[in-house]
C-alpha cells in the first residue's frame, strides 16, 4: 500500500484490518478524529506508535508533551506544516509496513 491507497481507503469506515497502531492512528487522524488517533498509540511501546503519538501531539498545540513523544522515537521535532509531516511518516510507516509484508 502507498500513500495514494492509504488516502483512498479514507472512504471507508474504518482503517484497513493489517495495518498497525501507528498507521491506524494516521488514518483516524486524516479522519479528523484526533481522540482516536490518539487512543491507537497512546498504549503503544514501539517507536512508530511513538513518532505518531509526538505529531499528534504537535498537532494538538501541546508541544513539551510532544517533545517527550519525539524523544521517546528517537526523532528531531518537526519545524514544518503538520500535513507535511503527516506525509512524511505515513510514508515511512507504508514502507516499513511492504518490507515487512514482502519479508513474511
Amino acid at each position: 500500500m502507498d500513500v495514494e491507497a492509504f488516502r483512498q481507503s479514507l472512504t471507508h469506515a474504518a482503517p484497513p484490518a493489517h495495518l498497525s497502531p501507528a498507521l491506524q492512528a494516521l488514518w483516524w487522524d486524516a479522519k479528523g478524529d484526533w481522540q482516536r488517533a490518539h487512543t491507537c498509540v497512546q498504549q503503544q511501546g514501539d517507536v512508530d506508535s511513538a513518532w505518531v503519538h509526538a505529531y499528534l501531539h504537535r498537532k494538538e498545540g501541546d508541544l513539551s508533551n510532544a517533545v517527550y513523544w519525539y524523544r521517546r522515537a528517537n526523532k528531531p521535532v518537526f519545524q514544518g506544516a503538520l500535513e507535511t509531516e503527516w506525509e512524511q511518516i505515513t510514508t515511512a510507516l507504508l514502507m516499513q509496513h511492504a518490507a515487512r509484508l514482502s519479508n513474511a
